[in-house]
């Protein structure tokens, strides 16, 4: 079994098919399947294509992982400082040449 990293705009559209398949059965959703899917809804942002669009120009900069590249997509920070939270757990520091490439991604998305 391989794990693939999705952003909540790709989760929000893998559970809006779920939803829509099952709307054709006589049961009714499950709880967890309608909280899932309210999260998705509330907190994603934009489109699947344009998240896609977003985590790869992430991906070509330096200092990016895969993980870091999701996160931002997902939460599309509009401060520095909101990056520099998103890189706390990391090993090294992001120089400002570095945060303003990030920003640069993300406010033109």
């Amino acid at each position: 079994m391989s794990e693939e990293l999705m952003t909540l705009s790709d989760v929000r559209e893998a559970l809006e098919e779920i939803r829509l398949r099952r709307a054709e059965e006589p049961e009714e959703l499950g709880y967890e399947l309608r909280r899932a899917i309210k999260h998705a809804d509330i907190f994603s942002q934009g489109t699947a294509g344009e998240s896609h669009i977003m985590r790869e120009e992430l991906l070509g900069l330096q200092k990016m992982t895969p993980e870091i590249a999701t996160k931002i997509t997902d939460v599309r920070p509009k401060t520095k400082d909101e990056i520099r939270a998103l890189y706390a757990k990391e090993r090294f520091t992001l120089s400002e040449e570095d945060l303003d490439a990030i920003l640069d991604v993300v406010l033109r998305a």
